[in-house]
């Protein structure tokens, strides 16, 4: 097992460095001039020049990178050009409201997704197990923000339940993330649920469960005891991909409801070119990802017995 961690760490290393170069090279390409949008299109040419050299933009592309490389190992993720500020402290600020999201978007989905799969499993073939497929797809198939949209326009501007914008302040304030919690997790909710009916169904063909129904034990012990245990293994192992999934596709929820995460800060920086925190955002969102997938590799092995690493 610690040699699996071990080398599953070394694996990281690379495609977090390739993931930054990407970024990086990306940024270098998209077209407008980050100085010319902080200083405005009437600043004498001399001044922007002078303003590019200070931000090393006329430095060539490798040294640039090597430079940003080197002072992101220094904890070092770059200034903001448009709001001059440090990217890890706008960082800080935004992740505990994009965190929040992510925690109620994936408690909702996997609440309802496991108990739909759960309950159209042990009703195989009947009007709710069809009902499971069929929202299986339409949840796979839903853009998310026009979900988030129409849940604005019923819950937030026709019943006037839930607000349909900002987070309240500061603090969590949980009506402030349950529309945009659902939206994002609407998707996951028919994904837990397809999941959660396959493996039921594969635990409840299992001899030991023949075995408890032989014993006289009752159909709910039987189902919830005994079977759903082991059917959970796929869907807890799958919760952390998940949740990093939901991490990093904040983009359009934020944008939809006003959140002040960092799915909101990448779309503002992107469109105002501010190349650092969109690096700085890209590299931690990718970090989030490649450390939940380690984690998650290395749960799996407690939680299934069977499996066992070299």
């Amino acid at each position: 097992m610690i040699r699996f961690v071990i080398r599953r760490i070394f694996q990281l290393i690379p495609v977090i460095l390739g993931i930054s170069m990407l970024t990086f090279w990306m940024m270098s390409f998209v077209p407008g001039d980050p100085v010319a949008l902080m200083l405005g299109q009437h600043i004498s040419p001399q001044t922007m020049e002078s303003v590019r050299q200070e931000l090393g933009l006329d430095l060539p592309f490798l040294t640039r990178y090597l430079n940003y490389l080197w002072n992101v190992l220094h904890g070092d993720f770059g200034r903001s050009y448009i709001q001059h500020q440090e990217v890890s402290q706008m960082l800080l600020d935004k992740i505990p409201v994009t965190f929040c999201l992510a925690v109620v978007a994936s408690a909702i989905a996997i609440t309802f997704g496991v108990l739909i799969g759960v309950l159209s499993a042990v009703r195989q073939y009947s009007f709710l197990d069809t009902f499971t497929t069929f929202f299986t797809l339409i949840g796979l198939s839903l853009p998310t923000f026009w979900l988030g949209m129409v849940l604005q326009l019923v819950f937030g501007v026709i019943f006037r339940i839930l607000p349909i914008s900002g987070s309240g302040g500061e603090g969590f304030h949980l009506q402030y993330y349950i529309l945009p919690g659902f939206a994002l997790g609407f998707a996951s909710m028919a994904m837990y649920a397809g999941l959660t009916r396959s493996s039921m169904l594969e635990v409840l063909g299992e001899d030991y469960i023949r075995t408890a129904h032989a014993k006289g034990l009752s159909k709910q012990v039987v189902v919830f005891k005994h079977g759903m245990k082991n059917a959970l293994i796929p869907v807890s192992t799958h919760a952390g991909m998940d949740f990093a999934s939901l991490m990093g596709g904040t983009i359009l929820i934020e944008t939809i409801f006003s959140l002040p995460g960092i799915g909101y800060m990448l779309f503002n920086a992107i469109s105002r070119r501010d190349y650092p925190v969109v690096q700085g955002v890209t590299l931690f969102l990718a970090l989030v990802f490649v450390v939940i997938n380690l984690l998650v590799d290395i749960s799996y092995a407690f939680l299934n017995p069977r499996i066992r690493y070299d």
